[in-house]
């Protein structure tokens, strides 16, 4: 295939990028044979890539022509190489970790390299739901800060688009829930990653964070304010149960609550040095139950619905290790549906047989 050097503002939605492309960073923001979309466009005009090489549009899905041992000519379909989420989610981590370990050492955020590296996921996830129950599994202790940023973002960012905000919101949003915690940078690791219990004055420091954060971003143009305040209180509680304020319900923004449900929300279904990972499922069900008050009530009904609204026929696993399908969801017990079995053609009840929960999705 032949390789063209087109202006960005002249590229079109569908186009396929023939190289990798690098903006001083160590990893591609944009990988060879990614198609362009609206997303695409965006990282391009936020790094100043005015240059782009792309595919001849004659030769895409062109086959290729070899002889065959009798010496005739047969066309050839070559696949071309897909980047699958789990990749490109795996690099975004890798490069956060690096700017990451710039902002301990002093440097400011560059919120250009955050939007590159987590923008090109958005479109991902928001075409694939399932990612949702994937973000935990890719997760792990050693570098869980790196991953809980990177997937806050993600699901802060499909949490807005669900509750009808333009896009605007939503890129903005992804951006601020991958730098809530960017505050970690200012405590010492010894605390920050610290696998016994915190002493009280530890404690202590770790719940500054909100305000560490909100000092790096505070003069950042490109923010809006009300994201920045978003940062500042994504650990306040309706209740007043949380920090740093101790604020309640009618002080605390809308955005902030976003990002406290997609931060608790990981979290919780996440490996952690001092807990194991919960089930997305029961996770939506503790928020619901045990966490009640501290939320607002149509942010977790959103994530409730991204998570629990599967179609009937979704295959899933439940906790005691077999594997069913759904056939009825009730709307007022969403992450309990009617199962039946695969191997035994059992139906199970949900909402009636509590000690059973939806362990995970499983792909055909």
């Amino acid at each position: 295939m032949e390789t063209t050097y087109v202006n960005s503002n002249n590229l079109r939605v569908g186009k396929v990028i023939a190289e990798d492309i690098f903006a001083n960073t160590k990893y591609p923001i944009i990988y060879k044979n990614t198609k362009i979309t609206n997303e695409i466009l965006d990282v391009l005009k936020v790094f100043h890539i005015f240059k782009v090489p792309v595919l001849v549009e004659e030769a895409e899905n062109q086959p290729e022509q070899i002889d065959d041992l009798t010496g005739n000519t047969m066309n050839i379909e070559v696949p071309k190489p897909v980047m699958t989420f789990e990749k490109i989610y795996l690099d975004a981590v890798e490069e956060f970790k690096r700017i990451f370990f710039d902002w301990e050492s002093g440097s400011k955020i560059d919120i250009t390299k955050v939007r590159g590296i987590i923008l090109p996921l958005i479109d991902k996830v928001q075409e694939e739901r399932s990612i949702l129950f994937k973000l935990n599994s890719l997760s792990n202790t050693k570098d869980y800060l790196y991953h809980h940023c990177i997937a806050t973002g993600l699901i802060s960012a499909i949490i807005t688009q669900k509750l009808g905000y333009e896009r605007g919101f939503v890129l903005q949003m992804a951006v601020a829930g991958a730098l809530a915690d960017c505050g970690m940078a200012k405590i010492p690791p010894h605390v920050r990653d610290k696998k016994g219990t915190l002493t009280e004055q530890e404690f202590f420091l770790i719940r500054q964070h909100p305000i560490f954060s909100f000092k790096m971003i505070e003069t950042l143009p490109a923010m809006k304010e009300e994201m920045k305040l978003a940062i500042y209180q994504h650990h306040e509680r309706l209740d007043g149960s949380g920090y740093v304020e101790g604020l309640k319900l009618g002080k605390i923004s809308n955005f902030s609550q976003i990002i406290a449900i997609a931060d608790t929300f990981h979290a919780m279904t996440s490996e952690r040095v001092y807990r194991s990972k919960e089930s997305p499922f029961k996770v939506i069900e503790m928020i619901k139950e045990s966490e009640f008050g501290k939320f607002d009530i149509k942010i977790v009904q959103a994530l409730v619905d991204l998570v629990a609204g599967l179609p009937i026929g979704t295959t899933i696993e439940l906790s005691n290790l077999e594997v069913g399908e759904i056939m009825f969801s009730n709307s007022y017990t969403p992450t309990r549906p009617l199962i039946k079995l695969i191997n035994t053609g059992e139906i199970i009840d949900l909402s009636k047989q509590r000690n059973l929960y939806i362990t995970q999705v499983i792909n055909r």
